[in-house]
């Protein structure tokens, strides 16, 4: 793999980058900055020393001006030199004393002393560069026409500024190299624990679901791996449930094919009488119903996945429903020993599909019925909350263990233990989808000796549009 193309290699170049970029800002911005920061200090010191420097060369005698300009040159540290004025018209300036005994050639066409004479009473500064090296000069006009030229070299300044830019050279580099190492080192950790993740990925999709996503970071890859590890679990759980979804479907199906096959074996015989063939129908008949009932709900789930499932919007009395649906129960829950009531208010009129409402209603008792011991209360109630129409089924059974009310509503979840499990694992997932098909919804109220199911529909006065349909408060 190219070490540029890897996260490594582009974090190293990234921060090489930065480092590179920072140290071009400290030669463009920084450097000169700190230059003209020297300079101007040093112009400074010599425009505060000029006026007293002019005025003591103005008042020096003739025999006194060489020792009170050498005295001028050490107090300003600088090089002084008094230029006195030859001709005004045109202006003619020459030097007059000098603090250097060598030679004074150097300084008499200096540009800033005839600007200074022409400034009166301004001083003139500036650099100049003479003889290889820069100097910082004041050119300040005396009355009377003299002028004062304070020369200082700029050698020390410029030589610590050249230091102090070889320094950050050497420095920006090392902190290059620096962070080309740091970043790929470290970038190639994190590119790891990527990659890690990668396989897990890779196993998760090939169907492996046995190793656990372990990262112990608490960054956004860290994270990451918590969420790819929840999805491990969670689609575990539904491979786990497919896979008994198959066995339960198998089971269902082979059960009363068998049956079936056997008593259509046992009608052949001529000598069996007609009490025990209508016996034998009615047991047939019965496992015909079992059979229909599954395909029934495969149906659906196949048509509600399709989005081919469509719901009517109409009137649905919930209080005459909940009599049909004590009426189509009570044979049953007489046989089973439940008590079976209902308990319906004034006006529960709701807008949704009246088949399948019925359908949604079915599911909930048949839950109760099955799911709970004999001698068990089963109570159908209506009630008005909110703007919406509750449909509630109660019962007094030993109720849902927390672990699993999260997830009853889940296709192929079966509550094992406790009550009994039995069926698809498909019918509260159906109602659900369905109750949602119609704009409302299929909710799970667990309390102390209680567990109500609620279809909950939205009344003639709330439209889809108006939102999501209000919670009741469920007695």
């Amino acid at each position: 793999m190219n070490p540029l193309r890897s996260v490594g290699g582009r974090l190293g170049l990234g921060l090489a980058l930065v480092v590179a970029g920072a140290l071009v800002l400290v030669e463009l911005i920084v450097v000169p900055s700190l230059e003209r920061n020297l300079i101007n200090s040093k112009l400074q010191r010599l425009r505060e020393a000029a006026p007293s420097i002019g005025s003591q060369l103005l008042n020096s005698s003739s025999f006194t001006l060489d020792d009170t300009i050498q005295q001028a040159s050490d107090s300003a540290d600088a090089r002084v030199v008094y230029f006195r004025v030859l001709t005004y018209s045109p202006p003619r300036l020459t030097v007059y004393a000098d603090s250097n005994p060598v030679t004074s050639t150097d300084v008499d066409g200096d540009p800033l002393v005839p600007k200074a004479f022409a400034a009166y009473p301004r001083p003139v500064s500036g650099t100049i560069s003479s003889g290889g090296e820069r100097y910082a000069e004041v050119a300040y006009p005396v009355f009377g026409g003299p002028v004062v030229l304070l020369r200082a070299p700029l050698r020390d300044s410029l030589q610590s500024i050249h230091l102090v830019r070889r320094r950050l050279v050497i420095a920006g580099l090392i902190a290059l190299a620096a962070s080309l190492l740091v970043g790929y080192v470290a970038a190639s950790i994190f590119a790891r624990r990527i990659r890690r993740l990668e396989r897990a990925a890779d196993r998760i999709a090939g169907g492996d679901f046995g190793q656990p996503v372990e990262d112990t970071g608490k960054d956004e890859v860290g994270q990451l791996a918590t969420a790819f590890e929840r999805m491990r679990q969670r689609l575990a759980q539904l491979e786990h449930a497919r896979r008994e979804f198959i066995a339960n479907a198998s089971h269902e199906l082979r059960t009363p094919l068998f049956s079936l096959g056997g008593f259509l074996e046992l009608m052949t015989d001529e000598d069996l009488d007609a009490a025990t063939q209508r016996e034998f129908m009615a047991t047939m008949r019965e496992q015909v119903a079992r059979l229909t009932k599954l395909a029934t709900d495969l149906l659906d789930l196949s048509r509600l996945d399709a989005g081919r499932l469509t719901v009517e919007e109409e009137q649905v009395d919930l209080a005459a429903l909940a009599e049909v649906l004590a009426d189509e129960f009570r044979a049953v829950a007489l046989s089973s020993g439940h008590e079976l009531a209902v308990e319906n208010s004034a006006e529960t009129s709701a807008v949704g599909d009246e088949e399948r409402a019925l359908q949604i209603g079915r599911i909930l008792v048949e839950n109760a019925l099955v799911h709970t011991p004999s001698g068990t209360a089963v109570r159908i109630r209506t009630a008005r909350r909110n703007g919406s129409v509750v449909l509630m089924v109660e019962d007094e059974g030993p109720g849902i263990p927390a672990e699993h009310a999260a997830h009853v509503f889940e296709r192929f979840y079966r509550v094992e233990g406790g009550s009994v499990a039995s069926g698809s694992g498909l019918g509260l997932a159906i109602a659900r989808e369905l109750a949602e098909l119609m704009g409302g919804s299929v909710e799970l109220h667990v309390a102390s000796g209680r567990t109500i199911f609620a279809l909950v529909l939205r009344t003639a006065a709330f439209s889809r549009e108006k939102g999501s349909v209000p919670e009741p408060a469920l007695q």
